[in-house]
């Protein structure tokens, strides 16, 4: 199986450098500063344990290094996912397979509009980009692969691989279980804080619990069940927030690995001066709560935050607790709403 990974960031480098040095053939596309930047210093993967493996790989810009690929990683933001399509499908064979390994619910669906054979896929951990080729994985979680003709392949060689990796079905209620976990990225990109501290600190996870308590109201009202994909079932994610801080220490440190330096890729994004996913995680609780005739007024204020933002390109406003707690308690959104 020849693997390609189509947007070489710091998940698409992770996976392609640890696919690599596994002994899997291996193409990479991305942007020119990664791949002089690969070229210059090789591409070298850090597990959580810190186990350290280098990979011989040359990263590509020209699309048309996937061509030979069977199987074929999306891994650009949620935005590029239309024109990775369209690019995609001028070059891959017609049995190529290709794996939406994107946050949010509907990047497996707008790559179906121009390639036959997708599956919707899930990292369900954060990659540090250090610099100089080097990515580290900075928190536990699995990978996991729509269960569709196909799929026990691509499993088998991600867990040669090292990763935890699983086929599910119901990939799309799995998938909503990632998007309430990624809805912290906003906080963490709004503060600055790496995601441990986000974790250890009690008013920025009263925050995330004013949102994704929300979301889950929302998901309530339009019939969507999570599937559990982590070690807790993401609806017991704002009562277990708003523990004691000790009761979450304990918690965190049998349930999740966090490294000291992990931060959301949004936050990333808003330190780069990039457009971030917002849209496509809170800004897809807004949409759902207007198909069903509602409003997700908590998570409207997270997605025109983040946007004021990156309009001022000055990158994070490092906002404390309380800053980011009131800048979220507007007139129309009290803190309640989500329990009405």
């Amino acid at each position: 199986m020849r693997v390609g990974i189509f947007g070489a960031g710091a998940i698409g480098c992770y996976l392609g450098g640890r696919l690599a040095s596994s002994g899997a053939s291996v193409a990479i596309v991305g942007r020119p500063r990664i791949r002089d930047e690969i070229a210059t210093h090789g591409l070298t993967t850090i597990d959580l344990e810190g186990r350290s493996l280098r990979a011989e790989v040359v990263v590509e810009t020209d699309p048309s290094a996937l061509a030979g690929c069977d199987v074929v990683l999306v891994c650009v933001k949620s935005a590029q996912t239309e024109e990775a399509a369209e690019t995609l499908a001028k070059f891959l064979a017609p049995d190529a397979l290709v794996v939406s390994m994107q946050n949010g619910v509907r990047n497996a669906d707008v790559l179906r509009d121009k390639i036959s054979n997708v599956l919707g896929g899930i990292v369900g951990f954060n990659v540090v980009s250090k610099g100089s080729g080097v990515f580290r994985r900075a928190t536990s979680g699995p990978l996991v692969i729509e269960d569709r003709e196909g799929a026990s392949a691509i499993v088998a060689t991600l867990q040669r691989a090292g990763f935890e990796a699983f086929a599910e079905r119901d990939i799309v209620s799995a998938q909503w279980s990632k998007l309430v976990m990624n809805l912290n990225n906003a906080v963490s990109a709004l503060s600055n804080a790496p995601t441990r501290e986000i974790v250890l600190t009690p008013g920025y996870r009263k925050c995330v619990a004013m949102i994704v308590a929300e979301a889950l109201a929302v998901m309530r009202a339009a019939g969507i069940r999570p599937k559990r994909i982590g070690p807790l079932p993401v609806g017991v994610f704002p009562f277990a927030l708003r523990l004691p801080t000790p009761l979450i220490r304990v918690v965190a440190r049998a349930q999740l690995q966090i490294d000291p330096e992990a931060r959301s890729s949004m936050s990333e994004d808003l330190a780069r001066g990039r457009n971030t996913e917002v849209d496509f995680l809170n800004g897809e609780i807004v949409r759902l709560a207007r198909s069903v005739g509602r409003r997700a007024p908590i998570n409207e204020r997270v997605v025109a935050l983040v946007h004021e933002v990156e309009a001022s390109g000055r990158g994070s406003p490092k906002m404390s607790p309380a800053e980011l707690a009131s800048a979220l308690r507007t007139p129309s959104s009290p803190e309640t709403a989500a329990s009405k």
